[in-house]
Formats: structure tokens, sequence, C-alpha cells
């Protein structure tokens, strides 16, 4: 099977319709697939073979539709990257990948070329934009579209054969490349499409989350089934969004928290009418349960908590229409989906129970590209080891306590990071929090929290840890409390808690 031919399929259900809105221009799914076949023959036609690599770096925009379709078409492998990172990150990628095409726009083109100058071999660039502007040595997007006929056929893939790799931001070392098959990618559209069975095809939804990021791809990818319209931002911008939402009435948004939050603290948020809005999809990092309740208070509609992972592609739990709420849950697995606990030496642990949530699938990873030392840590006798600290209760809620390397231990007992996050959540001029633990010559560790308040707020430490020490037991109440301007993120907009921790030990470590 190839992914390429679920436009074709979405064609033939659904008909021609208005598939896609970008900058106040429509594309219908005829004009995103007549563009994708011609790109296809183009790329078919520059001697690359089944299974090569092309990167994508681009924002978000409509070529980026046209490209993963036309890539898969071709038998060849996309390798999606945020238009964020950096010239030696590009670097890094196209040398462990070996990539030899690059997609790309203008205003990136100069960090392609400064990747492109130390790798031993030469790699081929396509760029968009006006042809005439299309730097030297570079082929125009839109001259290979124009110029080519369409693809007809398509190469046959099995469902074993990798269709992305997607590079992880690294926590430590180099991103790992993970491999996402054809097969991958189609089971989590699938398990999404059966998940959510009551979702209405007339509805229009916002796509603000990067396409070249597992959660915007697999929401890509599901586009295909579901059949909707989209409204599509470059990158986000929590006015424009609801500005969006406004304009054409939409009622289904996927984002991180951080994106929610900035559009809940935004000054002129209360200006936009966000009445349409039925269903908020928030995954990728936790939602602060005092925060989801204000945001739906706020802008009306339910806000649907996920999780997953690049290594799931992505989805592995989510709240279900209809099912009752449990804060601070995840919902249950989704379905096409296992979910287990296992203690330190991979015994599964009975409901209730605190251990490293594992789960399984066909939408689950084969490995890391070129890897096969970190594949055999996190895939293990067919199941994903996830590296997140959870529980299943009674009835198969999923509650994630914590990354296993987050964990605080003080003196001997163990500290969640996000049980006192959201105890310093609940405190009104605290906009964002992050705990982390900073290494103690008496204690073993101890518990710093990294502070950003709202808006012309004004707040204490004195004032938090008072706040704090009402609600919880002393050993998990805050030594030490920092307040920051911004807290450090990915390009995505997860707090990246090993700065933070780097931070601590510089001014409190021993």
């Amino acid at each position: 099977m190839n992914l390429a031919s679920l436009a074709e399929r979405n064609l033939a259900e659904y008909g021609e319709f208005e598939r896609l809105i970008f900058e106040g221009k429509s594309y219908s799914n005829r004009d995103l697939h007549d563009a994708s076949t011609r790109l296809s023959r183009a790329l078919g036609a520059m001697s690359l073979e089944p299974g090569d690599r092309v990167v994508v770096m681009m924002p978000n925009c409509p070529e980026v539709l046209v490209s993963y379709p036309a890539i898969w078409r071709a038998g060849l492998i996309a390798i999606p990257v945020l238009f964020l990172l950096e010239a030696h990150e590009l670097g890094y990628i196209l040398r462990n990948s070996g990539a030899k095409v690059v997609i790309t726009s203008p205003e990136l083109h100069h960090k392609v070329e400064a990747a492109l100058r130390d790798l031993p071999v030469s790699v081929a660039v396509i760029v968009t934009g006006d042809p005439p502007s299309v730097p030297a040595g570079c082929s125009s997007f839109e001259k290979l579209v124009a110029t080519h006929d369409p693809e007809t056929s398509l190469v046959e893939r099995r469902p074993d054969d990798i269709a992305t790799i997607l590079y992880t931001s690294g926590t430590t070392g180099q991103p790992k490349g993970v491999m996402q098959t054809h097969g991958n990618l189609y089971a989590n559209a699938m398990n999404s499409w059966k998940t959510s069975s009551t979702r209405d095809r007339r509805e229009t939804s916002l796509l603000v989350l990067p396409l070249a990021h597992s959660f915007g791809l697999g929401v890509l990818v599901g586009g295909y089934l579901f059949g909707g319209r989209a409204i599509l931002m470059r990158w986000f911008n929590p006015e424009g969004a609801l500005a969006l939402i406004e304009k054409y009435r939409v009622s289904a948004m996927a984002g991180v928290p951080t994106m929610f939050v900035y559009m809940l603290t935004h000054p002129n948020a209360s200006r936009y009418d966000t009445s349409s809005m039925t269903r908020w999809l928030v995954g990728a990092a936790p939602m602060p349960t005092e925060q989801l309740r204000e945001f739906e208070s706020k802008f009306g509609g339910t806000m649907y908590v996920g999780y997953g992972l690049t290594e799931s592609c992505p989805g592995l739990a989510v709240e279900r229409e209809g099912m009752p709420r449990k804060p601070g849950s995840t919902g249950i697995a989704m379905e096409g989906v296992e979910l287990k606990i296992v203690d330190d030496v991979g015994r599964e642990l009975p409901r209730g129970q605190i251990g490293e949530v594992c789960g399984r699938g066909e939408n689950v990873s084969p490995g890391y590209y070129e890897n096969p030392e970190a594949t055999a840590e996190t895939f293990r006798d067919g199941w994903l080891h996830t590296g997140d600290m959870g529980l299943l209760d009674e009835e198969g809620y999923l509650f994630i306590v914590e990354r296993k390397k987050d964990l605080v231990i003080r003196g001997g007992l163990n500290v969640y990071p996000k049980d006192v996050e959201e105890i310093i959540y609940r405190h009104p001029a605290v906009q964002e929090a992050a705990v982390v633990g900073v290494p103690d010559p008496l204690m073993g560790e101890e518990v710093c929290a990294y502070v950003v308040t709202r808006p012309g707020a004004e707040l204490t430490a004195g004032a938090l840890l008072e706040h704090c020490q009402a609600s919880l037991a002393k050993y998990k109440t805050p030594r030490y409390v920092e307040f920051l301007p911004a807290l450090p993120k990915t390009p995505i907009g997860k707090i990246q808690k090993k700065e933070l921790r780097k931070l601590a030990r510089d001014k409190y470590g021993s």
C-alpha cells in the first residue's frame, strides 16, 4: 500500500470539494492532487530510486501538502524538517539520512545552502516561490509542476516500507530519526477515524501545528479519510488563530498546550467569536487541568486530551466523545492500540500502580534509522517503551505522571513535577510553570519551580510558596522559585526541562 493512494481515495469517495484555504486562497482536493502527481513525475525524472530520501523544509503552506504525496507516489521517503531548525541541525539530518533532494522555500534557502557546504555529496535543491527569484543552481517548484505531465501510476509500497523519517528534538546528544512506515501512518489515521466516530466531514478545522511534526503529520494524513475543509496557518499566532476561527466558523483545532495558553492570555481574546468551536484537541505535552477548564469556559467547546509520541505516529490514547472526563487523564487507549504499565525490569503492574507506559499497535514505528542500539532500548518484545511514567485505572483511563528523567527524588521520596505544577497553575497570577530537580548534597535533589506570570500580574516567591504549602506535602513544596520572562521551548512549543535543569544546576547545584 502507498499512502499517496489516499488522495485518489479521497476524490473517489467525496468528489471534488474545497479542501484547503491558505492566506485567503482556496484549493480543492483535485488542485492539490493534480499538482502532487506532476511533482511526482518531476522527481521521477531526477534519477532517484525507490527508497531514496527527500527533505521537506518549509513553513506550513500548500506546497507541503503537495510534496508529501508526490514523494510517496514516486516510492521515495519524506523527511519533514521543522523550518525553525538551524543550518547545523539540518546538516546533521542530511548527513545521517543521506537525502538526495531538499524541497524548501526562498526564506529558508540560506539555511539549506549553509547546511550543504560541508556535505561530501551533492544534493538537488527545489525552491518554491516566483520562478525568476529561484537561486542559481536550484530548480523551481512551480516550473517543475507546470512543465511535467501528471504521474498516473504510483510505485507500490509494502505496509512495512518506510514513508517518513522524523528526527526527534534530541534531549541528549544528536536527534534520532524515527522511521514511520506507510502501514504505521495509515494505521494511525484509521485508529483516529474509528476512535472519533461522531466526526462530521462538513466541519471546518484550523491547522496550526507544523506539518513537519508528528502531531501535525498525523492530522494531515487523517484529513484524507475525514474529507473535511481545513484552514491552514503558515505558523501559529494566537490572535491570528482566533480571527480565523471567527471568519471561517471553525469547529475543530488541534494544538499543543503552549498555543492554547497564548490564546487564553491574549489581551484581545474576548474580541473574537469562537461560538462555532465544538472540539479542541491538545497533545504533545500535559495541559494543566486548571487552564483546560478556564479555556473551555472562555472559548466554548470541549477540549479533548490526547497522548502519543513520534514513535507511535503519534496516537496512543485520547479522551472520547461521550465518555466521562477524569481530570488529569489522557483518556483510554485508541482503537487499535494496547497499553500496559511495567516496572523497571519490564514486569506488568496491576491497575493503579505507577510505572513506565508501554504501547503496541500497527501504528508503532519499527525503530530509529541507522541506530540499532537506541532501537533495541526503546522497542522491546513488540512493545514501545515510552519513557513516560503513568498508571492505568480500573476503567482503563491513562494518567501520565511524568517523564522518567523528569522525576525528582527528594530524600528518597518521589516528587512528580506534574503534581506540583498543577498546584502552581491554580494561582491566578501564573501563566506558565515548570518544575525540575536540582542536585542537593543532603536531600539528593531539591524541587525548583520556574514561573512565568501573566501580563500585568505581580507575584513573589514567598506568596507562591505559601500558595503551594496550602495544598502540597512539605517534601513536594519547591525549595526554590525562579521567575522568567519566558520558558525555553522546542520549535513546536514543548517546554524544554533539560534547559531548566541546567539553569537550576548552575545556580543551586553543588
